[in-house]
């Protein structure tokens, strides 16, 4: 669904999340004029542009680790910039994911533990956190390196214990940062099938930020960010 053409600060009646008028400056640089975007559930949107262009500024307001100096970002009816600090954390650990191309895994702990670390930041119990966990590490094909220390696996591993461990959730959208930078060519083709398949499979939103077009292929819609300002653009997401 595309509605850009809806009023500043009003949220398109059944999107997942919406933005508008979206403005944020460091300094004297600016990273976002007037940027919109919004997103339906169980849809992928890819996030295109060059570096600089504001892209991931974009995905940091939408994911609510940044605030916007001037916009509104609606998800399911609440005013994202209205809420507090606590209640945006509480929102990234209960119904957001998000993964990024450096992975972020914590070293000291094994690629098991790291899975299950948001079902623990949420009060799970271990050994139900450790269960999901195991499951999802199967699911993604890298079971095998439950035990080992993030810095023990490769980075086609790596990216795939991150992707685990940003849906093992279930969260309503999923937030994914150049997913594929640090992973060679076959690994990519890999880690992109297993993401679209997993969100796919847990009805997850994704806001995909690349700049490679082969992996905003896999999306069903592209918008592209110039110079802080959006421009929506209707695709084929890939089979």
């Amino acid at each position: 669904m595309n509605t850009h053409d809806t009023a500043a600060g009003a949220a398109p009646e059944g999107e997942l999340l919406a933005a508008r008028g979206l403005a944020k400056s460091f300094g004297p640089t600016t990273a976002l004029h007037n940027a919109s975007f919004d997103i339906d559930p169980g849809e992928m949107v890819a996030v295109m542009g060059a570096s600089g262009s504001g892209k991931t500024t974009l995905l940091h307001c939408l994911g609510g680790m940044l605030h916007p100096d001037r916009g509104r970002i609606h998800y399911r009816g609440r005013d994202l910039t209205a809420l507090s600090e606590s209640q945006r954390s509480g929102l990234r650990r209960e119904e957001f994911g998000f993964l990024f191309q450096s992975g972020g895994l914590v070293p000291e702990l094994s690629c098991l533990e790291n899975t299950a670390l948001p079902l623990r930041l949420n009060g799970v119990r271990r050994k139900s956190a450790h269960r999901s966990a195991e499951e999802w590490l199967e699911r993604l094909g890298v079971d095998g390196t439950a035990h080992q220390r993030p810095g023990e696996v490769s980075g086609g591993e790596y990216q795939r214990i991150g992707l685990a461990r940003a849906l093992i959730t279930e969260p309503a959208i999923l937030f994914a940062d150049e997913p594929t930078g640090a992973v060679d060519s076959l690994n990519e083709e890999k880690v992109m099938r297993l993401l679209v398949d997993a969100a796919r499979r847990s009805s997850t939103a994704v806001v995909l930020v690349t700049h490679e077009a082969r992996v905003a292929a896999y999306a069903d819609r592209e918008v592209t960010v110039r110079d802080g300002r959006t421009r929506d653009l209707v695709q084929g997401g890939a089979e």
